[in-house]
C-alpha cells in the first residue's frame, strides 16, 4: 500500500482548494511552499523577496534555526495541557514579557484578535467593579482595526469590515485619530451626567488603517487625561509590537506607558499565540472570567520564549532601526521621483508605508500585483498606501534590492 503524498508533491491546482475552503480571503495567483530567512518560493520554484512577512509576523523570517529547535524540542517534550495545571513555559513567557515591558501580569490567547477582546472584557469588568459604571464605553480612532471578531470589528473605526453583521456589539464610540481636541471633547460629552467612558483603546500605529503613527504629543496628553479621570489606556500592540518598531513595543515610541496592551502577530514568529497584558491596578479578572482552551500551551509559549529571546539575543532591534532608515530613504526617493503618484512616506522602524497622492492614477493593489511580478511581495494598507513589513532579520542588501524591484513594478505600471 502506497502512503499518501505530501502536499509538496502534487502540483498545486487553484480550482481544488477553492471547492473546499471558503471563500472569505481575496487571495493572490500564488501558492507559496517553503521560505528562508527574507525569501520564500512557490510551488513553480519561482523566488520572491517576503517584505509582507505573514503580514508583520514572521519575526525571525523563515526557516530561522532558533525556531527549528525550539519547535522540535518541545513538541518532543509536551505540546498541549490543559490551563487546569500550571503550565512552566507559560510562566517563563510571562515573565519575560513583563520584565520586558511596563506590564505586570500575562494573559495568553491565540490571536491578536482575542488579545484584544480579553481587553475589551478586563476594561468593562475594571469599570463596573472598580468606577461602579453601569453601562461602560470604550473610545476607539477612525481608521483603526482590532480585529475580526464581533467585539473587535465593532471596536474596528472602519465601516467596511462591519457590513451586514449587525447588530453590532453596544458599548464603542470612535473619534479621530491623532486629534486630541475631538477626543476631549467626546469624553465630556459621554461623561457628562456620570462617568462612562471606561477606556480609550488605540494604536500606536496604525496598520491596517494606512500605516500612520501616533502623534507623540496626541499620546502624552491622552496619558494625562486618563490619568485625571480613572479612563484606562489600552493599546492595541498587535501588529507593532516584538520589535517590529524598532523598539520593544511601540508605545515606547511616544514616551508613555499604557494601563493595558495587546500583543501576537510577531510574538511567536508565526507559530499562533496572542496576549494580554495589563499592570497590577487594572489586573480584575478572577478564575472563571476568562479562558482559552489553547491558550498559553507549552507548545506556542516555548516558541515564542524561543523567539523573544533571539530577539534580543541577535540584537535584532538595532537591524530593525537601521534597516528602516535605509527603507524610508529608498521610498522617499521613489515618492521624490514619481511626485505625481506619490506624496511620501512614512513608518516606524520595519513597518513603513509609500502613500500615493489623492489623485493618483491607481491604487495600491495596483503597485502591489506589479511588484509581485518583479519578485517583491508588499502588501496594501487601504486603497492608497503600499506596507513593507519584512522580517526583522532582513539584511542591507535585501532591502535594496527589495527598493529595486519596487521602482521597476512602479514603472511598469506607470508605462
Amino acid at each position: 500500500m502506497t502512503s499518501p503524498a505530501r502536499v509538496s508533491d502534487r502540483a498545486f491546482d487553484a480550482v481544488t482548494f477553492d471547492s473546499s475552503v471558503m471563500k472569505t480571503y481575496g487571495r493572490f495567483p500564488l501558492a507559496l511552499e517553503r521560505g528562508q530567512g527574507s525569501r520564500v518560493w512557490d510551488t513553480d520554484g519561482r523566488e520572491y523577496l517576503d517584505f509582507v512577512a505573514g503580514i508583520a509576523t514572521c519575526t525571525l523570517g523563515h526557516g530561522h534555526p532558533v525556531m527549528v529547535e525550539a519547535v522540535t524540542q518541545q513538541i518532543q517534550k509536551l505540546h498541549h495541557v490543559s490551563n487546569l495545571y500550571y503550565i512552566p513555559e507559560q510562566g517563563e513567557l510571562a515573565h519575560w514579557l513583563t520584565q520586558h515591558s511596563c506590564a505586570d501580569k500575562a494573559f495568553f490567547c491565540n490571536s491578536g484578535a482575542e488579545a484584544n477582546e480579553a481587553a475589551i472584557k478586563l476594561a468593562r469588568k475594571y469599570a463596573h467593579v472598580k468606577r461602579d459604571i453601569e453601562f461602560p464605553i470604550i473610545l476607539t480612532a477612525n481608521a483603526s482595526f482590532h480585529g475580526r471578531t464581533l467585539a473587535t470589528v465593532t471596536a474596528t473605526g472602519q465601516p467596511k469590515y462591519q457590513k451586514n453583521f449587525n447588530p453590532l456589539v453596544p458599548g464603542f464610540h470612535y473619534v479621530p485619530y491623532n486629534d486630541f481636541a475631538a477626543l476631549q471633547a467626546a469624553v465630556a460629552e459621554l461623561d457628562g451626567d456620570r462617568p462612562q467612558v471606561a477606556a480609550i483603546l488605540l494604536e500606536p500605529l496604525q496598520g491596517e488603517g494606512g500605516v500612520n503613527p501616533g502623534d507623540r504629543e496626541y499620546f502624552q496628553q491622552v496619558r494625562q487625561l486618563c490619568d485625571d479621570t480613572g479612563i484606562l489606556l489600552i493599546l492595541d500592540e498587535v501588529q507593532v509590537g516584538v520589535g517590529r518598531t524598532g523598539k520593544l513595543w511601540g508605545y515606547e515610541n511616544l514616551g508613555i506607558e499604557p494601563d493595558i496592551f495587546s500583543s501576537a502577530k510577531g510574538l511567536g514568529g508565526g507559530i499562533p499565540i496572542g496576549a494580554m497584558l495589563c499592570k497590577a491596578h487594572c489586573d480584575v479578572f478572577e478564575p472563571g472570567d476568562h479562558a482559552s482552551t489553547f491558550g498559553g500551551n507549552p507548545f506556542v509559549c516555548g516558541v515564542a520564549l524561543a523567539v523573544c529571546q533571539a530577539l534580543m539575543r541577535e540584537r535584532l532591534l538595532e537591524n530593525v532601526q537601521a534597516r528602516g532608515e535605509e527603507l524610508r530613504a529608498g521610498l522617499a526617493a521613489i515618492a521624490q521621483a514619481y511626485p505625481q503618484l506619490f506624496s511620501g512616506a512614512r513608518g516606524w522602524g520595519l513597518i513603513n508605508g509609500l502613500v500615493l497622492q489623492p489623485d493618483a492614477s491607481v491604487k495600491s493593489i495596483d503597485i502591489v500585483k506589479a511588484a509581485m511580478e518583479q519578485g517583491l511581495l508588499v502588501v496594501p494598507a487601504g486603497p492608497s498606501v503600499v506596507r513593507l513589513v519584512p522580517p526583522l532579520v532582513v539584511t542591507a542588501d535585501e532591502v535594496q534590492t527589495a527598493l529595486a524591484r519596487l521602482k521597476q513594478a512602479i514603472q511598469d505600471v506607470v508605462d
